[in-house]
């Protein structure tokens, strides 16, 4: 078993939940993908029905398996940091895509510090840059 259906096994079992079949079909939906959204993981978990994918994307949110990127005003789905590492993303506005960005220290150093001067504890937070893709930036008038 790798080590990411370990660590879901054990986040599930320490709040009381089993890793059912249906359940590792839709994390396996979102491993090893860039965000996506609902539709897309609904088609790809075709041996499960539409409601348990609901069902089971909820109870990731609510565990902190899956954590919900806001783009616009839709949204889409991704492993959480427990399962990758931390980062960031950038979406075209125009096409769609999703880009992942590698982790940056110094910005996240930066994070932290300006939330310390607040006097605010920081526990997790997402940025998301928008803008025009290289392929759509060309296109524009």
């Amino acid at each position: 078993m790798s080590n990411s259906l370990e660590i879901l096994r054990e986040t599930l079992k320490d709040k009381g939940f089993s890793l059912t079949q249906p359940r590792k079909i839709v994390f396996e939906a979102l491993q090893h993908q860039e965000p996506r959204s609902m539709r897309e993981v609904v088609a790809s978990c075709i041996q499960i029905d539409r409601a348990s994918v609901y069902r089971t994307i909820a109870l990731f949110e609510q565990l902190g398996i899956v954590q919900r990127l806001q783009v616009g005003w839709k949204y889409r789905l991704e492993l959480s940091d427990a399962f990758h590492e931390h980062h960031h993303h950038m979406h075209c506005v125009h096409c769609g895509q999703t880009t992942a960005l590698p982790e940056d220290r110094a910005l996240e150093e930066r994070l932290h510090n300006m939330a310390a001067a607040h006097s605010f504890t920081l526990q997790s937070h997402q940025l998301e840059l928008s803008g025009l893709c290289k392929k759509c930036s060309s296109t524009e008038p």
